[in-house]
């Protein structure tokens, strides 16, 4: 596959000498490819603001019904969610996704999909009633209703997202970043209807025992039923066609629909064995948690071989060294690629800039090798390529200008 899908070599030839000693030669500037996506930011932005208008007055709802615990509530079901974004963030860091869709993620969990659960059980449980099934039960509901509806409504977007923005979902980490803040997003919102019939229901004491129960015991299982999702297309993103891609959402689709209805179907089986049933469910929640964040842990590892793969395809074509491909390819390589920089006034924003260049250039590579684009994702790859030189040029200037000299005193 990478013999079909060649880099066009740099004019000049490789570097000698890696870039913390040669800065190499500006090329000609390129028209840039990825102009014209502002329409698209445009459409994106207003529907985030409707789905945050809905998900504000969700809130406000809220706080006006149980005031004066409203605010409590929302303070306790926000925790869990602010612990998963955080972590999501420490995840995300070595190829950040754009803000606008990890936003989306989050309001699509919390307020579209939640929306369409209530509409589909609504319709279901109804259909069912004309032909005599009576599905208003909590078993079936719990063990049936809610993982068929809620894993295909909070999922579905992940699909939105292959078919719309496929330049941003190149491989199973993604995936397992949107899926985490879908998850996030639908507990956010579930537990806020939890809490506040907890309240309703034992004041304080009910409120603080499902906080535990739902807050500390079991925060990570929404997210880790929609990463399944999210692993099985981020898989496919990788090798297959759009085609194949949607296609593969079914089997993520059928894992977190079954390790839902685990957990919901336990749940109801040991309700009535006390201490012993209590046991049983923080073990399982604790498998469930060890396979999210076990999962992420090594997709994060997988991501900074996967970069050195692609950044050694560009090394092998002269765009850039193999001694810069180990240095922008590891953790411990940017460390020490930024510690550099810094001793040399102005080189440092230079040093980010081409750290995030060339994580940018790696998921190019990416949907060049898996045919995503065609000509044009190869145009862009030249853009980014000659972007990349520029950068690189510019830091050398930085680090080889005399010590003391200021570029604003250039006439």
């Amino acid at each position: 596959m990478r013999m079909r899908a060649q880099v066009q070599p740099h004019a000049g030839g490789p570097a000698e000498q890696p870039w913390v000693t040669q800065a190499i030669q500006r090329q000609p500037q390129l028209a840039n490819p990825t102009e014209g996506a502002d329409l698209a930011r445009t459409i994106v932005s207003i529907g985030l603001v409707g789905l945050l208008g809905l998900g504000l007055l969700l809130i406000l709802g809220f706080s006006a019904v149980l005031l004066p615990a409203g605010p409590i509530v929302i303070l306790l079901a926000a925790i869990p969610l602010l612990f998963i974004m955080l972590m999501v963030w420490w995840f995300d860091r070595w190829k950040p996704q754009p803000i606008l869709l990890l936003v989306a993620c989050l309001l699509w969990g919390a307020v579209a999909s939640i929306i369409m659960t209530l509409v589909a059980q609504v319709i279901g449980i109804t259909a069912l009633a004309l032909v005599g099934i009576d599905a208003s039960g909590d078993v079936l509901g719990a063990v049936v209703f809610a993982p068929l509806f809620e894993e295909s409504t909070k999922g579905v977007f992940l699909v939105v997202i292959v078919l719309a923005a496929r330049k941003y979902f190149e491989g199973p980490l993604d995936g397992w970043v949107y899926g985490s803040l879908i998850g996030a997003g639908f507990a956010f919102t579930e537990n806020l209807l939890y809490l506040s019939s907890s309240f309703e229901e034992a004041a304080l004491g009910g409120l603080a025992m499902t906080f535990v129960m739902r807050g500390v015991m079991s925060p990570l299982l929404h997210s880790t039923f929609v990463i399944c999702h999210g692993l099985s297309i981020g898989f496919a993103a990788r090798r297959g066609q759009w085609w194949l891609v949607v296609l593969m959402w079914f089997p993520g689709l059928i894992a977190g629909m079954f390790l839902h209805a685990l957990w919901n179907g336990t749940a109801t089986i040991v309700g009535s064995l006390g201490l012993l049933g209590l046991v049983i469910m923080i073990g399982l929640s604790a498998i469930m948690s060890g396979f999210w964040l076990g999962s992420g842990l090594l997709l994060r590892r997988n991501e900074s071989i996967h970069t050195r793969q692609s950044l050694g395809d560009y090394a092998n074509a002269g765009w850039l060294t193999h001694g810069e491909v180990d240095m922008l390819g590891t953790w411990k390589g940017r460390r020490a690629g930024k510690r550099w920089a810094n001793q040399y006034p102005g080189a440092l924003p230079e040093m980010r800039r081409l750290i995030r260049k060339s994580a940018d250039l790696a998921s190019i590579r990416t949907r060049v090798l898996a045919g995503v684009g065609g000509e044009k994702e190869r145009q862009v790859e030249k853009y980014e390529l000659d972007q990349f030189v520029k950068i690189r040029t510019t830091m050398m200037r930085r680090v080889q200008q005399p010590q003391g000299f200021n570029p604003a005193m250039r006439r």
